[in-house]
């Protein structure tokens, strides 16, 4: 490889809220230990981000910024180049994050007491969009059929016809679940938000980090019925590892969605990024397509080596394949632990800080989900923490 995926910076006193985090639930934590929780990498940015952010402090300013026609063109290029997805500069709305414009959006297109749909488990910051806003959460809960998770068409269709559920909150990539929708589902899917007139707000922000042998298809790409009625989310935060740079685009088609979602935005004072966030997204959409060639080999090797960990040293944990995003989904049901003693054993006893299941829907308690976007060394000591404790556990079964 060209790029540094191997090297760890330690984050401790850098502001890291995942580091942060892993602190606050155990100040002893040794110091070896690394997270392996919120979505954000312990890769390196790239360089040429890194290099185009030092030039651009040199020679600017840093006052107001607004998006500027290089910014546009670097946002339009990139969706065409890497998922032939054509749209236009005025389609833009930056915001300040995925999950702002998606509570920007719940508060723009319903009323309290009005239902939003969301497809659990899914990611928490969905549930607390919702709620927070006063609106209901209607669960159209994914059929976990032992290999993979599906959609339940037939419960989407009755939750979608009640005239009371007016937003689908959608999740492509699926997190946490990893599943790469297929375009028939999306036909499918789309079919009936449409018959019912549901708006699809389409959280796509993992959409760039795609396992080899599966393809993502953008839900705007399904029909242009769908693209004048869905609100598509991106980001180049999770992609490059750009979150602490609160930068996003929401590719809105329709005019009069574009502008309500505006208007909703200047609500709440919301006028611009920030100046860093504009040229980290237009550097990385422009110069790092390489580096997220390569960014996507190694998510796909530490996958590989998760699953072969797992089935060849502990087969009672259940592997769910990694088809997008970088984060793996694991069952520890087979354990039989609450899910109070499964999360305070991950952590007092492995010091293993994942993202615990319940925490994506009552369905997922027994579950965790593991953050693989780290160098190949730090996820193995990790894995070989979660052997120790499973080799206890079959001590203490067999009354050993």
């Amino acid at each position: 490889m060209n790029y540094d995926f191997e090297s760890l910076i330690n984050r401790k006193k850098l502001g890291s809220s995942k580091w942060l985090g892993m602190i606050d639930k155990k100040p002893d934590v040794s110091e070896n230990v690394v997270p392996f929780s919120v979505a954000d990498m312990e890769f390196k940015n790239a360089p040429e981000i890194m290099e185009g952010l030092k030039t651009y402090l040199d020679e600017t300013i840093l006052g107001y910024t607004s998006p500027t026609n290089e910014y546009l063109d670097a946002v339009v290029n990139f969706m065409k180049r890497q998922h032939d997805w054509s749209i236009n500069k005025e389609w833009i709305v930056p915001a300040p994050g995925v999950v702002p414009a998606l509570a920007h959006a719940i508060r723009g297109f319903t009323e309290p007491g009005d239902g939003v749909i969301i497809m659990s488990p899914v990611y928490y910051p969905f549930f607390s969009c919702v709620e927070m806003n006063h609106r209901v959460i209607v669960e159209n809960p994914l059929i976990n059929n032992g290999e993979k998770y599906e959609i339940d068409f037939d419960d989407l269709e009755i939750k979608a016809s009640n005239p009371k559920n007016k937003i689908l909150l959608f999740c492509s990539p699926h997190n946490p679940v990893g599943r790469v929708w297929k375009k028939e589902e999306l036909i499918r899917l789309v079919d009936i938000c449409l018959k019912h007139d549901v708006l699809i707000i389409s959280d796509e922000i993992h959409f760039d980090l795609i396992m080899p042998g599966y393809k993502h298809t953008v839900l705007a790409t399904i029909s242009e019925e769908i693209e004048n009625r869905c609100i598509v989310c991106t980001a180049p935060s999770k992609t490059f590892n750009l979150a602490g740079m609160q930068t996003s685009n929401l590719i809105i088609k329709n005019e009069n969605l574009r502008n309500k979602m505006k208007q909703v935005m200047l609500e709440v004072a919301f006028m611009s990024c920030g100046t860093l966030g504009y040229k980290a997204c237009e550097l990385a959409y422009t110069h790092c397509d390489k580096w997220l060639d390569e960014l996507i080999l190694k998510i796909d090797e530490n996958r590989n080596i998760v699953e072969e960990f797992c089935k060849k040293y502990i087969p009672e944990i259940k592997v769910y394949p990694l088809e997008g995003t970088y984060l793996q989904w694991l069952d520890l049901r087979s354990f039989g632990l609450s899910k109070e003693q499964l999360e305070k054993e991950m952590i007092q006893e492995c010091e293993l800080f994942f993202d615990e299941g319940y925490i994506f829907g009552e369905a997922a308690e027994g579950f965790e989900r593991i953050n693989i976007a780290c160098p190949t060394d730090i996820l193995l000591e990790g894995l070989n923490r979660l052997l120790k404790w499973a080799q206890r556990h079959r001590k203490e079964r067999s009354g050993v």
